[in-house]
């Protein structure tokens, strides 16, 4: 179903501006200020996506030695936990030369090796540190001046905004990342996501894990934490819908063992061989499950049921009641099977399917 009203057009997604784009106007017009000893009430950047945008300055303040001013983060239509963040920078002379790039309260700093910035710093990404930079540099060259300058960047409510976050797991501690590749968020950007799935095996990698567990989302990692309490923290990683990508980073980091736990609405598509699990990607193949069902013992009966299911869960439900649990075993082994032959083998692919409540309904293990 659609959330759509009929009549009614439906309006493009608007775009908003990365963490990392928000941090570099703000430098650039503390700096300005810092420089000409005049108020500024804007900024304009240019965006790796390839155009300029002016970005409003709030709150700002200079003396001969310092100067500060913020502007608050628009993520546009995508559910962002930054949304309407307070991006804040301080500039100010330093005795030294070049520049120095730090953060403040609520930016993170990162503990854990496997991420882009080393254990240490402040969770700046790599490409905004280059635009805060160049537009540190931009903007000396413009008046001539040769100086040391210090840039501190800080989100005042960054710390509480973190929760909603994985930083925590990822080892960032005390604020959020500034983050962005292009400068723009894409609204429910599904490369963001991809990203931060490759960041957390990464993450896993350095921590030293050989074997990670990867769920749909909250619940069933849940349930995989109860079942793996000898894997750390960082063996754990959500990959929503992207089953293939997923699994094909976790063999290019080198991973020897992937451990897929999951319930079956999603988990009877990569029975099937569908490795993008979106409700819209792919639909339940109700006569495949029937065919597992036929495999596992099913009577004539039980196969045309499960055939003519409403959904997967309901041809779960149909197989349990009538005592047919080899069912999710089978099912269990076919979606290992396509695992493998969608990455061409080389590591162990385990799958657990488990209830809405977290009770496992199949499970099975094959080695590529």
């Amino acid at each position: 179903m659609s959330d759509k009203v009929e009549g009614q057009e439906e309006k493009p997604l608007k775009h908003g501006f990365t963490t990392g784009a928000c941090a570099t106007a703000v430098t650039k017009g503390a700096l300005t200020m810092l420089i000409t000893q005049q108020s500024v009430s804007e900024a304009e950047v240019w965006l790796p996506a390839g155009f300029a945008h002016s970005f409003e300055l709030l709150e700002c303040e200079f003396t001969r030695d310092m100067a500060q001013c913020a502007t608050i983060k628009n993520a546009g239509d995508d559910p962002d936990a930054t949304h309407k963040a307070k991006i804040v920078a301080t500039v100010c002379w330093t005795d030294g030369s070049g520049i120095e790039l730090d953060g403040g309260v609520g930016v993170g700093r990162v503990t854990k090796p496997g991420l882009p910035v080393p254990v240490g710093e402040a969770a700046i990404n790599p490409v905004p540190r280059k635009m805060i930079t160049r537009a540190v540099e931009e903007v000396m060259a413009e008046f001539e001046i040769e100086r040391g300058v210090k840039v501190v960047i800080s989100v005042p409510d960054g710390e509480e905004m973190a929760k909603k976050t994985l930083n925590a797991r990822l080892g960032i501690i005390g604020g959020i990342s500034i983050l962005g590749t292009r400068g723009i968020v894409v609204p429910f950007s599904t490369a963001a996501y991809k990203a931060s799935v490759v960041q957390a095996i990464q993450v896993a990698r350095a921590s030293g894990c050989k074997h990670i567990v990867l769920t749909t989302g909250g619940s069933s990692e849940k349930y995989a934490m109860r079942m793996y309490p000898e894997l750390p923290e960082e063996a754990f990683i959500q990959m929503g819908d992207f089953v293939g990508f997923s699994l094909q980073h976790a063999k290019r980091l080198g991973m020897d063992t992937v451990s897929l736990v999951g319930m079956m609405g999603k988990f009877s598509k990569v029975a099937q061989g569908v490795m993008m699990v979106h409700s819209k990607s792919a639909p339940v193949d109700f006569f495949f499950l029937a065919r597992a069902a036929g495999e596992a013992g099913a009577s004539p009966e039980l196969q045309a049921a499960v055939a003519e299911a409403n959904t997967a869960a309901h041809a779960a439900d149909l197989a349990a009641e009538a005592g047919v649990m080899q069912f999710f075993e089978i099912l269990s082994e076919y979606a290992c099977r396509h695992a493998l032959a969608h990455i061409g083998g080389g590591i162990k692919v385990e799958t657990v399917l488990v209830t809405m409540k977290g009770d496992v309904l199949g499970r099975a293990e094959i080695s590529g």
